[in-house]
């Protein structure tokens, strides 16, 4: 969905509310950032060796 799309669907207001909810958000520290990207980037602790072989048996 692109920039517009969502202007058109959520209208000025609510995303200027969102924006605001945002800016109330404390910063994330670091190590949780760290580790949120790690999570996300290999879930269930898997390697990329791992994916990859998994991906190749799987085809």
């Amino acid at each position: 969905m692109t920039r517009d799309e969502r202007r058109r669907l959520l209208g000025d207001s609510v995303i200027e509310a969102i924006h605001a909810r945002v800016a109330e958000a404390p910063e994330l520290p670091e190590d949780a950032l760290a580790e949120v990207r790690r999570i996300l980037t290999r879930p269930a602790g898997r390697t990329a060796a791992v994916e990859a072989t998994e991906e190749q048996t799987a085809a």
